[in-house]
C-alpha cells in the first residue's frame, strides 16, 4: 500500500521541534481518527507564536464529503476549552469550526484539534482599509458569545509599579531618543500612578476578552478576504474589560497612523457591542485613556521587543495626550 504523503515524509534538518513533533505523532492521530483525516502536510508560518505543530489535511465528514482542515498539536488548555465552548455561538461563528479534538495521542497526554481551514489571512499580511472595523466587529461577536460562560478564573493584575520602574531605568541607561522628554513624563506618571492604577483596577464590567486582538489573529472564510472576520489564537482569553482588546488593537498601530486614518478602535468596538446589545459603560473613553497611559508608560521597559523608535515616539505622544485628558 502506498503511504499517505504525511506518513511517507521525514523531517528535514531545517525542521524545528514543532514540525518534528507533527511528523512523529501525525500517523497515530490519523489512526485514532479512523481514516477520517488524510495525509498531513506540516508547515511553519512567520506569524505563528505558539509552540504547536500545524498542518494541512483533508477531512472526510459523516456524509462522505471532504474538506480542507488544519491540525494543531499540542494546543493549550485555554485554547482547547474556548474553541469547544464557542462552537454553539450564533453565526457567523467568531472562531474556527472545530471538527475533532482530544486530550491524548498514541498514549501521550497532549491536546490536539482539527479545525476548518480559513482560506484568507492573516489580515495583517493583506492590509485593507476595512480591516479594523471588521476586526472589532469580530471581537464584539467573540465577547458576546463568551459572555454566557461564567468567569471561572481571576483577572490578571499587572505590576504597574515594577513596570514603571523598569521604564525609568531604561530611559536613564539606554541612550533612548527623546530621553529628557521621557524622563519628565515618566516622573509625572510616577506621581499619579497610585490613583491611575486604583481607578483602572476598579473598572467594570469584567467579562471574557480575546486578550491578543490584532490583525495577525484575524482570518476570513471567504477566499477573497471579504465577509466576517474569524479570530484565531485563543491562548490568551482571559477576564478583563472590553476596552483592553480595543486599546491593544489600537496601540499596535500607534506607529502607523496612516492605517488608523482617524479610526478609533475603542469607538468601533463600542459601536459593535451596542449593536449586539452588550453593555457599553459611559466612562469607557476615560478607561481607555487609563489603559493607554499604563501601556505607553511601560514601552521603554520592553526595549528589546518593542524598541522600534517610531513606536516609542508614538507611545510618548499618546502618553502625553492621555495625561492631559485626565488632568
Amino acid at each position: 500500500m502506498t503511504p499517505a504523503p504525511e506518513e511517507a515524509s521525514t523531517p528535514s534538518p531545517a525542521d524545528d521541534g514543532r514540525t518534528i513533533l507533527g511528523h512523529a505523532l501525525g500517523p497515530a492521530l490519523r489512526e485514532q481518527l479512523a481514516g477520517r483525516l488524510g495525509g498531513i502536510r506540516w508547515f511553519r508560518t512567520d506569524w505563528q507564536r505558539s509552540g504547536a505543530a500545524t498542518g494541512r489535511a483533508r477531512w472526510t465528514g459523516s456524509t462522505g464529503a471532504s474538506t480542507e482542515v488544519v491540525v494543531k498539536l499540542p494546543v493549550s488548555e485555554r485554547e482547547y476549552r474556548w474553541l469547544d465552548r464557542l462552537q454553539s455561538a450564533p453565526e457567523p461563528l467568531p472562531v474556527p469550526r472545530l471538527l475533532a479534538s482530544g486530550h491524548a495521542i498514541g498514549g501521550y497526554e497532549l491536546a490536539w484539534v482539527v479545525i476548518e481551514h480559513l482560506p484568507f489571512g492573516p489580515l495583517g499580511t493583506h492590509w485593507r482599509d476595512d480591516h479594523l472595523l471588521r476586526t472589532t466587529e469580530a471581537a464584539a461577536r467573540f465577547q458576546a458569545a463568551a459572555a454566557v460562560h461564567p468567569i471561572d478564573r481571576p483577572e490578571r493584575r499587572e505590576n504597574w509599579e515594577d513596570l514603571l520602574k523598569r521604564s525609568r531605568s531604561a530611559v536613564r541607561g539606554q541612550g533612548l531618543g527623546q530621553a529628557t522628554r521621557w524622563r519628565r513624563i515618566l516622573k509625572s506618571v510616577a506621581r499619579h500612578l497610585d490613583a491611575i492604577v486604583e481607578e483602572w483596577q476598579a473598572r467594570s464590567p469584567i467579562a471574557w476578552i480575546h486578550g491578543d486582538l490584532h490583525l495577525a489573529n484575524g482570518m476570513t472564510r471567504d477566499p477573497g478576504g471579504d465577509g466576517p472576520v474569524v479570530l484565531i489564537d485563543l491562548a490568551d482569553v482571559r477576564p478583563g474589560h472590553w476596552v483592553e482588546d480595543a486599546v491593544y488593537l489600537e496601540r499596535l498601530h500607534w506607529a502607523r497612523p496612516e492605517r488608523l486614518q482617524g479610526r478609533n478602535p475603542v469607538r468601533l468596538l463600542a459601536t459593535a457591542r451596542r449593536r449586539l446589545g452588550l453593555e457599553v459603560d459611559e466612562d469607557h473613553p476615560r478607561l481607555a485613556d487609563l489603559r493607554r497611559i499604563l501601556i505607553a508608560a511601560c514601552a521603554p521597559a520592553f526595549l528589546k521587543t518593542e524598541g522600534v523608535p517610531s513606536y516609542l515616539d508614538a507611545a510618548l505622544d499618546r502618553l502625553e495626550r492621555g495625561l492631559r485628558r485626565l488632568a
